[in-house]
């Protein structure tokens, strides 16, 4: 199904003091060790269903890209909401990490790898221009340029 494409020119506008981005991945560093590779990438869809379901649990939206190397653009309400989910016991995470550190960490056939960034909402600045609600204005919220946020300085309030 088609995303939805907003003709013109949006931006990204919070309702908070500040946003969680939290980048996760994997690398298949041999490609052709596929049960591994496998067994690492299948854990990934539990994760995002249950988070889907928990809205309590603090993620605002992601977005994916496979590849080689696969890459999961996430937003979060805080730091301690997306540590809180990799902690629970209850959620799939804990158990997926701990299965990779049994049978596939130190082996080299597949890699992961996790950044977060804490940033402050009036460092932020987004464009998306002929494009469906997508990046920070799909996790929050998606609204037109207007002559308060024509440019980049604006949008930063400079």
């Amino acid at each position: 199904m088609a995303e939805q494409v907003f003709p013109g020119r949006y931006t990204a506008s919070p309702d908070r003091s500040d946003i969680t981005v939290f980048l996760i991945g994997m690398r298949a560093n041999r490609w052709w060790k596929l049960g591994a590779v496998w067994r690492t990438a299948r854990r990934m869809t539990p994760m995002l269903h249950h988070l889907d379901a928990h809205p309590e649990a603090g993620m605002l939206g992601a977005r994916s890209w496979f590849g080689r190397t696969t890459l999961l653009l996430s937003y979060w309400e805080s730091p301690e909401h997306l540590q809180r989910f990799a902690a629970d016991r209850d959620a799939p995470h804990l158990a997926a990490w701990r299965d990779f550190a049994r049978t596939a960490q130190g082996s080299g056939d597949v890699g992961v790898w996790h950044e977060t960034y804490q940033v402050p909402v009036a460092d932020l600045e987004a464009i998306y221009a002929d494009m469906p609600a997508f990046g920070l204005a799909g996790a929050t919220r998606h609204v037109p340029i207007s002559a308060g946020n024509n440019t980049a300085r604006q949008r930063l309030g400079r």
